[in-house]
């Protein structure tokens, strides 16, 4: 009983956000007490219960946080006189390693996987995620009123299927790099002008991408294009791309925090490394960094034009967002038919019609294209030492 009045005090930001940890962790341990009869120890058991059941340390924190808010509520409303959670210490949540930011030239070979299959709508995201540092619930909740001639407003995120305020509740800020703009010009356009209230990354008519949705991108489409790119990592891991770029512009700390929207003190923690890396003599700016990733894989010359229909060949990005998560379906990079290969010639990937006879594109065991590469990768590799990373 305390529990559904505490959910519906906090709205729909508990009930989306929390709904799962309430399900799978709290309600089969707690579920069966009195308020009374919750002590400081028995919180104190269901943490270490949690722990020793390998349940992952942030999402031990959220348990808490919820059924302290709940006592919260309950000594608010005279049930309690005091709330047992406050009086036991929450569990660290230190990085077991430092985090590896994605260099832009393999953030352009997962964009060219995804516009070679003419899924523009996922390659801008990335270009969002990977050049704006936004959080995935950031971009979802992303509107074209947002972006403005240079700069991106982040005030929301998505949570459920509904939005809210952001991660740290604060608005923030973030440049607009000129690539990106390009990237979301382009976007636009091929969406045919929307007003400006409408979701950068809509769902099906036009609503925010839900959860489910997301999660689904990310396995489907994501993950697939990502392996065959040699990407690791979640989308969330390419927000860490965009503060890099700007560590190797020699901007402080305190600056990339703001953009990032995290604390300073985070920002030092999590980029110590990438800050130590730093030689003042080799700094280069985000754009030239991107530009030069771009140049390399001439993504200009191949997808940049705002009438191709790419995006009107390809599959409906709203059919993969909001398909049910329990409905097993072929997956889109095999379903679709290959319209190019990509292949290594010369220094540069080079976009040939397989329409052309120059051969097809390889599914790779994920289902996404396979990205065929010569001896002379090794050198695409190695040139990343002359710029970021």
């Amino acid at each position: 009983e305390q529990a559904a009045q505490f959910r519906e005090v906090r709205g729909v930001v508990a009930r989306d956000g929390y709904r799962r940890v309430w399900d799978k962790h709290v309600r089969p341990v707690l579920g069966g007490y009195r308020l009374r009869d919750v002590s400081p120890g028995v919180v104190d058991e269901f943490k270490a219960l949690l722990i020793v059941s390998g349940v992952g340390l942030p999402t031990v924190r959220k348990a808490l946080a919820l059924v302290s808010g709940m006592f919260t509520c309950a000594v608010k409303w005279d049930r309690l006189d005091r709330n047992p959670v406050r009086e036991v210490s929450l569990p660290t949540t230190e990085r077991t390693r430092h985090v590896r930011p994605v260099a832009p030239v393999d953030v352009e070979a997962l964009r060219m996987a995804l516009l070679a299959d003419g899924r523009r709508f996922d390659a801008t995201l990335v270009s969002v995620l990977a050049y704006a540092g936004l959080r995935p619930g950031e971009a979802r909740g992303l509107r074209w009123g947002d972006i403005g001639a240079r700069t991106i407003r982040v005030e929301r995120a998505a949570a459920g299927r509904s939005v809210k305020v952001t991660k740290t509740g604060k608005m923030r800020t973030v440049r607009l790099l000129a690539p990106l703009a390009e990237d979301l010009d382009a976007w636009r356009t091929a969406q045919g002008d929307p007003e400006d209230e409408s979701y950068v990354f809509p769902a099906g008519r036009g609503s925010v991408m839900a959860d489910t949705g997301y999660r689904n991108w990310r396995t489907r489409v994501y993950e697939p294009a990502a392996r065959s790119a040699g990407i690791d990592g979640p989308p969330y891991d390419l927000r860490h791309s965009f503060a890099s770029l700007l560590i190797y512009e020699g901007r402080p700390g305190v600056e990339v925090a703001a953009q990032i929207g995290d604390s300073t003190e985070t920002t030092l923690k999590t980029y110590v490394h990438v800050f130590e890396e730093l030689d003042p003599a080799s700094r280069v700016t985000a754009v030239e960094a991107i530009e030069a990733a771009r140049a390399e894989f001439d993504v200009r010359g191949e997808h940049a034009g705002p009438d191709d229909d790419d995006d009107a060949d390809g599959l409906d990005p709203a059919s993969i967002l909001e398909a049910d998560a329990r409905t097993r379906t072929a997956d889109p990079f095999i379903t679709s038919e290959v319209l190019y290969q990509l292949s290594y010639v010369g220094a540069g990937w080079i976009v040939a019609s397989s329409a052309a006879g120059r051969g097809s594109a390889t599914p790779s065991r994920g289902g996404g294209t396979t990205l065929r590469r010569t001896r002379a990768e090794a050198g695409r590799r190695a040139s990343r030492a002359t710029g970021p990373y």
